[in-house]
Parts: C-alpha cells; sequence; structure tokens
C-alpha cells in the first residue's frame, strides 16, 4: 500500500495511491485522523487498505505532493552508513554517524528543491527513509522491525560550504530535504536490504548500490537511536547515501537552478524534483 500526503485546491489531506489516482482518506475516514502521522499513531493502517478498491478521488496530476510525513517529532539523519561513501570520506568512526533535520527543512514530490543563495557546494545525496509507526524505547534490534510502518525515498540535499566541523548548518535550508513520493507499507517490503538505490542527475546516474551494502542496517540503527531517544510514530530514520556524491568527484559536481535530480528505490519508486535557486523560489 502507498500512502500519500498531499494538498489539493488549497487543502490538505492523505490518501492511497491506487490505478488512476489518489483516494482521499481523509474524506472517507473522517475527523478521526488529523493527517497520515495521525493515522498511523491511532492504527489506521487496516482502515486504509479497506479503501484499495475504492474508485480515485482525484488524479495524480491534480494534487501538490507533500512531504511523506510533513510534520514528524523526529528527523534522525546517518552519515557514512555505505562502504564505498566511508572511503570517500576517510570516515573510520565505528558508532553510528547521527544528525538532526528540521520538519521545515523538507519538501515534497515533484516541488522545488531550493539552492539556497549562501552556497556553491549544493550536493545530492539519495537515501532510503524509514518511518515508525509504532512507538517504542529501548527496542531490541530483533524487535525493531515490527515498530516500522514502511519506507520512502529521501533526497538529503546538503549545503557541503556550510558542513563546517558537524553536519546541522549544511542540512537544515529550507526546503533542501526531498521525501515522497509516497510511504510503502513494511508488508510490501519484506526485507528492507535488498533493495536497489540509484540516483539520476539530469537523466545521468550518480549514484548506484544496494541498501544490503549499509553498515549499520535498520534494526541496528533502531536499536542505537531508541537507546536514548524514545521512537513516536510518524519519526522519521534516514538511512545515508551511498557514494557517488557531488563533493568527491574529479571534477565536483554540484546541483545547480534547472537540475532534475531523481532518487529511485526498488519496490518504493521514484522521487523526482528540480532544483530551484532560492531568490526565484522567494
Amino acid at each position: 500500500m502507498k500512502l500519500v500526503n498531499f494538498r489539493h485546491n488549497g487543502t490538505r489531506s492523505y490518501g492511497v495511491a491506487v490505478a488512476g489516482g489518489i483516494v482521499d482518506l481523509r474524506r472517507r475516514l473522517g475527523p478521526k485522523y488529523a493527517d497520515l502521522k495521525g493515522m498511523l499513531a491511532g492504527g489506521g493502517l487496516a482502515e486504509a487498505a479497506a479503501c484499495l478498491d475504492a474508485a480515485p478521488d482525484y488524479a495524480e496530476s491534480a494534487i501538490e505532493f507533500l512531504p511523506t510525513i510533513e510534520n514528524p517529532g523526529k528527523i534522525f539523519c546517518v552519515g557514512m552508513n555505505y562502504a564505498d561513501k566511508r572511503v570517500e570520506f576517510g570516515e573510520t568512526n565505528a558508532a553510528p554517524t547521527l544528525f538532526i533535520r528540521f520538519p521545515d527543512s523538507q519538501t515534497g514530490h515533484a516541488c522545488p528543491v531550493i539552492k539556497p543563495t549562501f552556497t556553491s557546494e549544493f550536493d545530492y545525496e539519495g537515501e532510503l527513509a524509514v518511518i515508525i509507526g509504532k512507538s517504542g524505547f529501548r527496542l531490541t534490534r530483533e524487535e525493531a522491525l515490527s515498530h516500522v510502518a514502511g519506507y520512502s525515498c529521501y533526497m538529503d540535499g546538503s549545503v557541503r560550504d556550510w558542513q563546517h566541523s558537524w553536519f546541522t548548518a549544511g542540512k537544515n535550508w529550507r526546503s533542501t530535504g526531498a521525501f515522497g513520493p509516497w510511504l510503502v507499507t513494511a508488508d510490501e517490503i519484506p526485507d528492507p536490504h535488498a533493495l536497489g538505490i540509484r540516483t539520476f542527475l539530469n537523466g545521468q546516474q550518480v549514484q548506484n548500490d544496494n541498501t544490503g551494502n549499509m553498515i549499520h542496517r535498520i534494526p541496528a540503527l533502531i536499536e542505537y537511536i531508541s537507546t536514548f531517544s524514545a521512537l513516536a510514530p510518524g519519526d522519521v530514520i534516514i538511512t545515508g547515501s551511498p557514494g557517488g556524491v557531488g563533493k568527491k568527484r574529479t571534477p565536483p559536481l554540484f546541483l545547480k537552478e534547472g537540475d532534475h535530480i531523481e532518487v529511485e528505490i526498488e519496490r518504493i519508486g521514484r522521487l523526482s524534483n528540480i532544483i530551484q535557486r532560492e531568490a526565484a523560489a522567494a
């Protein structure tokens, strides 16, 4: 099942993608759940699945995609989590490298990704996003995946020349993290470590790996993070980018206005965005 967070004619809603378009779950389920995160928290996946045979309310082209989870309580990002990426950056730390994104740094599928005025080194990073569906604290890796609602694509746009002594300043500019197009529920992805992940810039493949090559796998990440921070429905863990980023190419390959950046993950879909400069967006 593909769950979508969207806006239609100025009204926010959430739904399920079916053949021919989008079924509006807010219309079908009423005010019981305020949004997609609320539906996850309320255990509403079975109610959503019951709408899979409904006729679509809107064509996909009629909606504006919002970030898959627009207002997560927490967004944990994992750095240096693929072998090739660690080699590129000379990473030797054994523990997971974590940093935080804020919800207002996100944008949706088919929406502009904003290149900040203050950078000449705006980079791409294609990643698998994990969306938590059930609360948990100090989870073991054996129980971790039972707390996952599903998975999505993420383009973790990185302002490299603002990654000073750490990552936070380079990762939280407005509309630099693209998230979507949808959440594919965990029942459709029995093994999240058997997914091809590729990034395309203007149609040219620039990253190509498999989630099986993560250094710290998803159960271990959930165990590690939940040791110090309780996880709640709608929280997001972005699991790291493969090698091939623009900064480490010769010559460097950075994003510029008009570029088309896409992240494709097997069994999930393709997240697609156009780069827009900040002044034009304003």
